[in-house]
């Protein structure tokens, strides 16, 4: 006699639905071909800008006026169209008095200070404001998330007569100050979302344990909230070494010079030096890859971590 097996109730050898049912669990989440090559196509297209500003970054004057970048293609070898020139010129004195290489170093002496300090004191901020209780808490959070909406250039003229006064005009602290100030709302608001989401029981442990603030603070909190440290870093270092507007007033011309300054009065009034501009907007865009590549693994996990709740 021979017993019928109902679908589902067999063994994977007697019930091949069970097979069938493994094997498109292990395709889920798998981007079809049309997606990978519109995703490809799509790349390519936004990195297209890139190419070309690196390929007339070695291109002669006389190529680059004359013809555009995807003119290499047919001749990619013909020596007279390339040159190291301009990076010879870019990184050191030029025909416009513009030494990027010196103005490269101090764009890391204002962009450093000015991502490390805000970090630091936003994340004390987030922590009385997440797991600390005292009066007016919340309506300070408030104040500091409605100063997001805030346009900064509104503060700039007030700044500028105040700084002229304490005598910090064209200093690398006046520049720190101001990007500190600017960013501190977000930074606050986006590790106080974060660290309202990370578990309580962790806390309560600590304070059992007769840990102190400070030291939950430093040796759990801050570990656990890496990804929200690394997310708002790449947008203030992002923002801080391509600002012009606040380093143009604060800094100027002269000494203090950054890249983003350096850059723009690279090309002189009669066009001289513009054949440096492809070159230059290299150098200056290098180093902002090379961090987000660095640091994107934590960057959509502490943007999104908080910002749901279950």
């Amino acid at each position: 006699m021979t017993t019928a097996i109902q679908p589902g109730t067999g063994t994977p050898a007697e019930d091949p639905q069970i097979l069938k049912i493994s094997k498109e669990g292990e395709n889920a989440g798998k981007a079809s071909w049309a997606v990978k090559i519109g995703l490809s196509v799509l790349c390519f297209l936004w990195l297209m800008p890139v190419l070309g500003l690196l390929i007339n970054s070695f291109r002669t004057r006389d190529a680059q006026f004359s013809s555009g970048w995807w003119s290499i293609i047919k001749n990619p070898f013909d020596s007279t169209v390339w040159t190291l020139n301009n990076y010879t010129q870019v990184l050191g004195d030029n025909a416009s008095g513009t030494n990027m290489g010196k103005a490269f170093i101090n764009s890391f002496i204002v962009t450093v200070p000015a991502t490390v300090i805000p970090i630091l004191i936003a994340a004390f901020a987030a922590y009385a404001f997440t797991f600390m209780e005292w009066r007016g808490r919340d309506i300070m959070f408030i104040i500091i998330v409605a100063l997001l909406v805030v346009p900064n250039q509104v503060a700039l003229v007030p700044l500028l007569k105040l700084y002229g006064t304490l005598g910090m005009n064209n200093t690398f602290a006046a520049v720190w100050l101001a990007h500190i100030g600017f960013g501190m709302p977000l930074a606050v608001y986006i590790l106080r979302n974060y660290m309202a989401g990370l578990p309580k029981a962790v806390i309560e442990s600590a304070k059992i344990d007769g840990a102190s603030h400070f030291t939950t603070f430093w040796k759990l909190i801050i570990p656990m909230s890496t990804p929200a440290l690394a997310s708002f870093a790449i947008f203030q270092f992002l923002w801080v070494w391509n600002d012009l507007l606040v380093a143009l007033i604060f800094l100027g011309r002269g000494d203090n010079t950054i890249l983003t300054v350096a850059l723009q009065g690279l090309q002189g009034q009669t066009g001289q030096g513009r054949e440096l501009i492809p070159a230059a907007g290299f150098v200056t865009i290098i180093v902002p890859i090379l961090v987000f590549l660095s640091l994107q693994r934590f960057f959509i996990r502490g943007m999104t971590s908080g910002a749901v709740k279950g």
